[in-house]
C-alpha cells in the first residue's frame, strides 16, 4: 500500500530498533533525507570506536529511507556493499542516501556517512526490491 511522506516518516520514527540505537531524522522529504546518530559508548567496538555494525546499520537505513521517500513503498535489503572509510569515537554521525537507479520492482541507491567535520566515514551501495501490494 502507498503511502504519504508523512506516514514514511512515521513508520521509521515508530520503530523499537531505530529508537533504540539513537538515531534521529534531521530532514525528510521525498529524495532528500538526512539521519543523524549522536554517537554514544556503548554502540563501540573494542577498538573504542563506532562499531562498523552500526555503520552497516545506518547506511542500509538510510538508503532505505531514500528510497520509501521517493517510491512511497516498503521496500527491503537484497545486497549491500560497504567501504569503510575512517573511525569515529564522538560527536555524531549523519547519512544521507540517494537513488542511483530504479525500475519497477528493484533499485539501486547509495548511502554516505560523515563526521561533524566533513569526513566520510563509510559509503555503501545496495540493491533493493520495492514490495508492490498488487
Amino acid at each position: 500500500m502507498t503511502k504519504t511522506i508523512d506516514e514514511v516518516r512515521e513508520s521509521f520514527e515508530a520503530s523499537p530498533f531505530f529508537s533504540h540505537i539513537g538515531f534521529e531524522i534531521i530532514h525528510f522529504e521525498e529524495g532528500n533525507v538526512l539521519l543523524n546518530l549522536p554517537i554514544q559508548e556503548k554502540l563501540f567496538n573494542v577498538n573504542g570506536t563506532l562499531h562498523g555494525g552500526v555503520h552497516a546499520t545506518m547506511l542500509d537505513l538510510i538508503i532505505g529511507m531514500a528510497i520509501r521517500s521517493t517510491t512511497k513503498t516498503r521496500c527491503t535489503t537484497m545486497n549491500l556493499n560497504i567501504n569503510y572509510l575512517a573511525p569515529s569515537a564522538g560527536g555524531s554521525v549523519t547519512a544521507k542516501g540517494r537513488i542511483l537507479q530504479q525500475g519497477y520492482r528493484i533499485v539501486t541507491a547509495e548511502g554516505e556517512l560523515y563526521d561533524g567535520e566533513g569526513t566520510m566515514l563509510a559509503k555503501g551501495i545496495g540493491t533493493y526490491k520495492l514490495i508492490r501490494d498488487e
